[in-house]
């Protein structure tokens, strides 16, 4: 039985980030994701833990070896601020005399999911790194000035080494949001709880969960205050490429019907395609337009709560 989000108990959530990350430090990276989807399901007993997808192709920096591949520092920004003391001269001749590389951190983000209730919003998302650490570059060059400490760090235009990994792969936990604090927190902004809104209104609902089909790309950032919050946008969980549909290829008719509903089979639930034209700008916003003008006219071809969520999108259009 899937506990609903108040019938939760605060203890659910309250110091599962620490015993996460505790979980992930002791895995193994050749184990793959099945012993972290286990670790994760021993801390939530009480609902379902399972894979929603894997985003790889992104790095951020690393630190400092030497040619020896010993350690000399974890982070590179940091290093450089503290051996520069903001003197970008004075660390480039401190680093005349030394062959140090610079690294960076390959990775993948592991999305793991756990549905707590009948809601959009109730959900619990989880996102475990996999990093690598690897070679990136020399960290000098006789032929090179840079302007600053930031053009030092992460050069735009620098010869880059084969990559060449440092040490074992490991997992590291990133975050674990309960999605429906943050929907209603000041961070979501209005369009994102409009969005969940929509979802539990429409005939998408019916489907097996929002979870099953959707994750929130989330982001850290800081205010003016240095006041930390979070961003998030929806992201669909597709094994197949999202159907492209453009202003010239919205139909009309009975082709515009068929067009929308071959677009729900293939995203595998109802009403996908709005959900898709709030977040894509593949796909075209004069498709609801289109399909809005249609309903008011001979054509009837959506279930009565999806018409209600489109005529207050068409009266208050919106997107993320």
């Amino acid at each position: 039985m899937v506990k609903t989000a108040s019938t939760q108990q605060p203890a659910l959530v309250a110091g599962l980030e620490l015993r996460v990350a505790q979980a992930c430090q002791s895995l193994e990276v050749a184990e793959g994701i099945e012993p972290v989807i286990a670790a994760i399901q021993a801390e939530l007993p009480d609902v379902e833990v399972r894979h929603a997808m894997t985003r790889a192709g992104w790095h951020r920096l690393g630190g400092v070896v030497d040619l020896d591949g010993n350690r000399i520092a974890h982070n590179i920004t940091e290093w450089a601020e503290a051996e520069s003391g903001g003197d970008i001269d004075e660390l480039l001749i401190k680093l005349s005399d030394v062959q140090y590389f610079a690294t960076r951190l390959n990775g993948r983000t592991h999305y793991l999911v756990a549905q707590t209730g009948s809601q959009a919003a109730d959900y619990i998302q989880i996102e475990v790194e996999q990093l690598q650490e690897v070679l990136d570059r020399t960290i000098s060059d006789p032929d090179w000035f840079p302007d600053s400490i930031a053009d030092f760090v992460d050069p735009i235009d620098f010869p880059r080494l084969e990559h060449e990994p440092i040490g074992a792969p490991r997992l590291l936990f990133r975050r674990l949001v309960r999605v429906s604090d943050l929907i209603a927190s000041p961070d979501a902004g209005p369009k994102l709880p409009r969005f969940f809104d929509d979802w539990d209104r429409s005939s998408a609902a019916e489907s097996e969960g929002f979870c099953h089909h959707w994750l929130l790309s989330i982001r850290e950032y800081q205010d003016r205050d240095g006041d930390g919050h979070l961003s998030a946008k929806p992201v669909p969980i597709t094994p197949t490429a999202v159907p492209e549909l453009p202003d010239a290829e919205v139909a009309r008719g009975v082709k515009l019907a068929n067009q929308i509903h071959g677009f729900d089979r293939e995203m595998g639930y109802p009403f996908a395609w709005y959900f898709h034209m709030l977040t894509n700008r593949k796909v075209s916003h004069q498709l609801a337009e289109a399909v809005h003008a249609e309903l008011m006219g001979a054509y009837d071809y959506l279930p009565a709560r999806d018409l209600k969520v489109l005529r207050e999108w068409y009266q208050s259009p919106y997107g993320l």
